[in-house]
């Protein structure tokens, strides 16, 4: 099998930045490839599940069908004092610096488990070898974190990438309206069950248009409650695994097909999709915009950080 956007993804730079749905075919194709850990996760009655942005919601997805509690490293410590019941710490970082090196070693006692992409992950020195997942990442742009987080997803749910690939290309791609560039505004409609991962549509909307294009992402019951009161002829319904006959205008809606037995893998890696063909059809403000975001938050965390994750 070929990998064709997995070489792409080794070899751009800030001049030619692949779209949000590039970077999904290379994270299939990267899964493909290499495979992925299998997670043994349940060992524990009571985790604390730590992670902050799509981390956090990573670690709800993961743990959803566990008596977990969920943090962020402002919150850790709170819920430590409160919830006597907490007996393990799962730091989710794709990275596994900052502050999962601080929480690993202030938490050394209750046996921590990190989940990174970085087998050098400065954090891994307060881990023990059995309690160290690393997960295979690609080269991609700041923020994307397509492949870091889908990977731990594609652990947990064991979803076949293969599927996923071709029913994106089979299925997906055929829907694709030509005139998203019209609208300025996108309603997503995503399943109930899946909706611990409308957090992360969310922050997909906000890293790549930031003010200029508006995103909503609400199940169908949640969108039932007044969501549409203001209605606008830019605004466009995407609905996924639903079929949308309310809401929005009736030439501005989409309806998505999942695949039967879809699980957060598939949602996720089709969701990103979509928005990486709106991103295509729009100007391309987040490409035109990262490198001098990238020195301001350098100074603000006073670190270097680039452009391109490697």
């Amino acid at each position: 099998m070929n990998y064709p956007k997995l070489q792409l993804m080794q070899a751009f730079t800030t001049k030619n930045i692949p779209d949000l749905d590039v970077c999904v075919l290379a994270a299939l194709e990267l899964f493909i490839k290499e495979g992925l850990p299998k997670l043994n996760l349940k060992k524990s009655k009571r985790p604390l599940v730590v992670g902050s942005g799509n981390a956090a919601a990573t670690g709800r997805i993961i743990f959803e069908d566990q008596d977990a509690v969920f943090a962020d490293e402002g919150t850790y410590e709170n819920k430590l004092k409160v919830i006597k019941s907490i007996d393990q710490v799962i730091i989710i970082s794709a990275s596994g610096s900052k502050h999962a090196i601080e929480i690993s070693k202030k938490l050394k006692r209750l046996n921590p488990v990190l989940l990174t992409c970085n087998k050098n992950a400065p954090a891994k020195q307060y881990i023990d070898n059995k309690n160290f997942y690393v997960f295979p990442k690609n080269r991609e742009p700041y923020t994307y974190n397509t492949s870091t987080y889908l990977s731990m997803i594609f652990a947990k749910t064991q979803e076949d990438p293969k599927e996923i690939l071709s029913f994106l290309k089979t299925k997906i791609d055929p829907l694709i309206p030509k005139n998203l560039k019209k609208f300025d505004s996108f309603y997503l409609l995503i399943p109930v069950e899946f909706d611990n991962m409308r957090e992360m549509a969310l922050t997909k909307f906000d890293e790549l248009f930031g003010p200029i294009i508006s995103g909503r992402v609400f199940t169908p019951e949640q969108t039932k409650h007044a969501k549409t009161v203001v209605s606008s002829k830019k605004e466009f319904f995407i609905s996924f695994g639903y079929p949308n006959n309310n809401f929005g205008y009736e030439n501005n809606r989409l309806n998505i097909p999942l695949p039967k037995n879809a699980d957060y893998a598939s949602v996720i890696s089709i969701v990103y999709y979509i928005i990486g063909k709106i991103q295509k059809q729009h100007k391309p403000y987040f490409k035109r915009s990262i490198e001098e975001y990238m020195k301001k938050a350098s100074n603000i965390f006073s670190l270097e950080l680039k452009p391109i994750v490697e």
